[in-house]
Order: structure tokens, then sequence, then C-alpha cells
């Protein structure tokens, strides 16, 4: 009997020398994904202890798929600060993209919010988090 819980970890390299490279965690439960993104100078071969390194909480969001498609999808910050608050907005967007509910923290240094690199990063990380769950949805079907 296999387990409906299903963790995975993916390193993704940076595709920019002035950003960092990315660590990503992904709990696959029964219609839901629960998601730690956050940056890492681990190495590729240490991806799965990435996370012990971050921060679970710096920016935590949680949304569920809406009903009416013309509605933005119900969703709410779990925990969040003024420097750090992009986890709700990415949030909803995979929640009406992969039609699940979505937990999702992303762990992102202050030091790219205020050296005004955070849309490049942030960018960076919801490309890594979509192609990364297009393959967990198409490798169930």
């Amino acid at each position: 009997m296999s387990s409906a819980i299903h963790i995975s970890s993916k390193y993704i390299p940076s595709s920019d020398s002035t950003l960092p490279a990315l660590a990503l965690q992904v709990t696959q439960l029964l219609g839901s994904y629960m998601l730690w993104i956050g940056t890492t100078e681990d190495p590729p071969e240490q991806v799965d202890t990435a996370a012990l390194h971050g921060a679970l909480a710096k920016d935590w969001a949680c949304a569920m798929p809406s009903i009416n498609s013309a509605m933005q999808p119900p969703g709410t910050s779990i925990f969040s600060s003024p420097s750090s608050d992009f986890a709700l907005a990415m949030a909803q967007r995979l929640a009406t993209r992969f039609k699940k509910q979505i937990f999702l923290s992303i762990d992102v240094p202050p030091a790219f919010v205020s050296l005004g690199q955070a849309p490049r990063l942030l960018l960076a990380v919801e490309r890594a988090i979509i192609g990364a769950l297009k393959d967990m949805e198409s490798d169930r079907e």
C-alpha cells in the first residue's frame, strides 16, 4: 500500500549569475501541496537538507482554488512581514492553475528585496514551482 503523502526536494540552479540557486521541497498531500522554496548555498546533492537551513514561516500563505473561475481564489497569509509578503498572491495563482489547495512558504533573503532584485528572484521562484508541479502532475497520469 503506497502512502498518500509524498515528499520530494528539487535543486534549481540559477539561470542568472546575480541570483542564487533555489531549493524546493514539495509535500504532496491528498488534493493539496505544501511547498517550501528558498535560496540555497548547499550543493545539489544536499538539496534534501536545504529546508532545514531555511525559515518555514518567513512568508507563508494558504490558498484554495475558487469555485467560480471569475473570482479570485480565497487565501490567507499565515505568517508574513512587511519586507516579505509575496506568498499569498503566488499561492492564489498556483491554486488557480493546479486546482488544488496550496500551502506556500517563500524564504527569500531580505537583502534581495532591499536591493531591488525581488521581482526577478520571485519570477524564478514561481517558474521553478510551476515546473516542479507540472512534472508531478504528469507523473500521476
